[in-house]
């Protein structure tokens, strides 16, 4: 791909911004203002190209990250490539987009999620708990779960906010998939009251680890 084509996304991505739509993700953190929609529908003319995803990546706009995200081949980029992607990834769209859409698909997946578990970065380690929450869900034979619960009752209310989501969503995971645990994570999470008070909008679910389990639980036994 040549320069010239990546100016001309760059140009359609400028073309695409919304005040509207940059004020309503810059409340979350996420510095761009084109529509998620829109952003879709680019992706999907361009289709699949790896060494433009790569170039656009490399400019470090938000926008264009998120179109990168969406035109690559997962399964081509390298661990070390990854891992500093994700260490580059510091919007919060973009850190998710990549983990859910590129990490999660790429055959390094698990050594990344060991490595970024243990890292002291907050960020770069609530990557490692959102890749072991799919674990917990699709391959909890690779986890202690039993462990998993010591760290976050012993961690999880102090951690920054990015991490303590992350660790959140894990514990409330192993409380819908794993019976055996059920009791144990809503008790962790009765006592730690992280995410107690987050207000919820009518007809979602409460982020509140108790809350979140019993109704997850309740519309399992429902089907």
């Amino acid at each position: 791909m040549t320069e010239t084509t990546v100016a001309e996304v760059m140009a359609e991505l400028a073309a695409l911004e919304d005040p509207k739509a940059r004020k309503v993700n810059e409340k979350h953190g996420d510095d761009h203002g084109v529509n998620l929609s829109k952003l879709r529908a680019l992706a999907k003319r361009l289709k699949t190209q790896q060494e433009l995803s790569r170039r656009l990546w490399d400019t470090g706009d938000t926008a264009a990250r998120l179109l990168a995200i969406l035109i690559c081949r997962p399964k081509a980029f390298e661990r070390d490539e990854l891992d500093v992607m994700l260490r580059e990834a510091r919007t919060p769209k973009v850190h998710d987009w990549l983990v859910s859409y590129v990490v999660k698909k790429n055959p390094h997946s698990e050594e990344l999620r060991l490595t970024w578990f243990a890292d002291s970065d907050p960020v770069v380690a609530s990557a490692g708990w959102a890749l072991t929450t799919e674990r917990v869900a699709k391959k909890p034979e690779v986890l202690d779960l039993a462990e998993l619960l010591d760290v976050i009752e012993a961690e999880m209310k102090d951690a920054p906010e990015r991490l303590q989501w992350a660790m959140n969503h894990c514990l409330a995971q192993i409380g819908i998939e794993h019976p055996e645990h059920r009791t144990r994570a809503i008790d962790i999470g009765e006592r730690l009251e992280v995410l107690k008070d987050y207000p919820t909008s009518s007809g979602c679910t409460s982020p509140f680890a108790p809350t979140w389990i019993t109704e997850m639980v309740r519309r399992q036994h429902e089907k």
